[in-house]
């Protein structure tokens, strides 16, 4: 049967980390909101190198309408690139990533696909009540948006997290960008098209605790700025004619107070003050250099993003009920 004759497919993805207690409660629930809706569905669901039973219960999944694909990494990659792995394995006509602690609320999805059934090509979610993340969390989300979007040449949107649907178009370009250190809120808003959003109130975990503690999500951000400015660099040129302009002021006037009142003795207080400043300058302009040059050096290696050591697809029960057959399909991996 031509693709263009037949339903619509939707590809849920989402990225598992030591997610294992939260697998039944997720599937579960995507399972309830898909089979009210005249669309195929499909889980990609990725493993990315967890520690815990999360592949054990995700290869246990035996869901009525979703057809499901584990995509096994080789060890732990990080969230960016699981994203990327599920998207090289996404096949529908839309895709959703999702969170795995349900608090990307599944029940939103109808809303999701109907804006992209009007003509929308990507979809956003956003947070308009946050107040189940800690402080910390919030204060530094906020200041991460507003740091980012003032460095940057285009704007992400504030407190939209992976959490959207995009058309397969968008999909089949972000598939296409070359580099392997990916931040992909960015890579999302930098791929542009015709964009929409609907809000919502972020529910708490359903089990289990945040992977993203302080640490990781300074490196996101971080990588995140690196990532689609070089504002910083500009920055610090400026700031090396500010100390240079300065100094050269203060040595005038120091010639002219010698010149009409005679040589002071020597301030080795303000001496030293002043060379652990300019060193302390240097080193942080240096550090944001190596920063800028050692992302170029991991580029220039082309390693691939992530490595996948199996992938497997099970279709929906109720596609098995109908051509009477039962089994796994092994993928090739991408």
């Amino acid at each position: 049967m031509d693709r263009m004759t037949m339903r619509r497919r939707i590809s849920l993805l989402i990225p598992f980390f030591n997610e294992a207690e939260n697998v039944v409660s997720t599937i579960a629930k995507l399972d309830s909101v898909a089979r009210d809706l005249d669309y195929d569905f499909e889980l990609v669901a990725v493993n990315d190198g967890s520690s815990d039973d999360t592949l054990r219960a995700l290869e246990g999944i035996r869901s009525d309408v979703l057809t499901t694909i584990i995509v096994d990494l080789s060890r732990n990659f990080g969230k960016e690139a699981a994203l990327t792995a599920g998207l090289s394995y996404a096949d529908g006509d839309a895709v959703i990533p999702l969170d795995a602690d349900l608090q990307d609320p599944p029940e939103l999805i109808p809303r999701l696909i109907e804006r992209w059934e009007s003509g929308y090509e990507v979809v956003l979610a956003k947070r308009v009540d946050r107040s189940s993340d800690n402080y910390l969390k919030r204060t530094s989300a906020h200041l991460f948006y507003k740091v980012i979007n003032g460095l940057s040449d285009f704007a992400i949107p504030e407190d939209v997290g992976d959490f959207r649907l995009m058309d397969r178009t968008v999909v089949d370009v972000l598939k296409q960008l070359p580099e392997n250190r990916r931040f992909m809120k960015g890579l999302f808003a930098w791929a542009g098209f015709r964009t929409t959003t609907i809000e919502y109130a972020r529910p708490p975990r359903v089990a289990g605790e945040t992977k993203f503690n302080a640490w990781r999500l300074w490196n996101l951000a971080l990588e995140g700025v690196t990532s689609f400015s070089t504002l910083p660099l500009r920055i610090w040129t400026y700031i090396g004619f500010l100390i240079a302009g300065a100094s050269f002021l203060y040595g005038s006037f120091i010639a002219l107070r010698t010149l009409m009142l005679g040589i002071d003795v020597p301030g080795y207080a303000s001496l030293l003050v002043a060379v652990l400043f300019l060193g302390g300058v240097q080193l942080i302009g240096l550090g944001i250099l190596g920063e800028y040059l050692g992302r170029t050096y991991m580029e220039a290696k082309r390693r691939p993003a992530f490595i996948v050591r199996s992938a497997s697809r099970t279709p929906a029960r109720n596609a098995l009920l109908k051509q009477g057959v039962a089994h796994n399909e092994v993928l090739d991996e991408h």
